[in-house]
């Protein structure tokens, strides 16, 4: 299909697209592949979009303050193979190999997917767990969200009117760490059914830190913190992730019912678990 009539702006600057968007009445197009077929299809019909792809310095990905920042208009693809991110932040690597396919990777951003916050996405769980900020600016300044914070519910998060997503800071992950992110893909879209990023921290045997976090499973991402709890005070995986889902709202389709959402959650959980406890010992 066809999308309806629109005012397209490319500015040259952050400075100009950040006024160009003050007035809160346009649409921002990063990598397009969350927008593009909305429009295509009019679910999503906006009347003025500014495209960023001219907007220079916003898809750098560098070393700060210990950790990384990572542009907004990184595309999946340059994530993914980042020797930077492989070597200071690999669950953030291995969750934007997972991202749709390879024409999608090599064009969709890290900031319009979590702009977008499609509840079956895979950044939020790895974003949740790693405990990363996100860095927002509009015209009348600039502002840090957890992003634990910042994904609200299903297509909902702490954007405010006239806001961009200028990068995200991810924690580099210690070296006692280990990590895994576990997925079920959509045959079709290849969309989280339901994903689980886990990072844990081994001393002595024992696992003294805890982070997982949930993806598709409900309207919007969440950390397991029962299950985090548990881990850390000595249980058993199977014991910890018994907990994982209770008290969460699941999604329901004709794909996967809410009842199979938790169950699928808690075996990949344990898969992602397990492996994350090998990598850290």
């Amino acid at each position: 299909m066809i999308p309806e009539a629109f005012e397209y702006t490319a500015p040259l600057t952050l400075e100009e697209a950040l006024g160009l968007l003050a007035g809160g009445e346009r649409k921002v197009l990063a990598g397009g592949q969350s927008l593009i077929p909305l429009m295509k299809l009019r679910l999503a019909t906006p009347e003025k979009i500014v495209d960023l792809g001219r907007v220079p310095g916003l898809g750098e990905i560098e070393e700060s303050s210990g950790g990384l920042l990572i542009g907004a208009m990184a595309t999946h693809y340059g994530i993914a193979i980042s020797p930077l991110v492989r070597g200071r932040c690999p669950l953030l690597a291995e969750a934007a190999s997972h991202i749709g396919d390879v024409q999608v990777r090599n064009l969709g951003t890290i900031g319009g997917s979590i702009a977008h916050a499609d509840p079956a996405a895979d950044y939020p769980a790895a974003l949740v767990a790693l405990e990363a900020r996100v860095h927002l600016v509009s015209a009348g300044g600039e502002r840090t969200v957890a992003a634990g914070d910042f994904f609200l519910d299903a297509f909902t998060t702490a954007l405010e009117p006239g806001e961009l997503i200028r990068a995200v800071e991810v924690p580099a992950e210690g070296a006692l760490e280990g990590y895994r992110y576990e997925k079920m893909s959509h045959p079709a879209s290849g969309f989280a059914v339901v994903g689980v990023a886990a990072r844990v921290e081994l001393r002595d045997g024992h696992i003294a830190m805890a982070r997982i976090a949930v993806t598709g499973m409900s309207p919007r991402v969440f950390r397991a913190r029962a299950t985090e709890k548990l881990l850390e005070e000595g249980a058993a995986i199977a014991t910890a992730v018994a907990e994982l889902g209770k008290g969460e709202e699941a999604n329901s389709d004709i794909y996967a019912s809410a009842d199979y959402r938790r169950h699928l959650a808690r075996v990949h959980a344990s898969r992602a678990i397990t492996i994350a406890v090998s990598r850290a010992s």
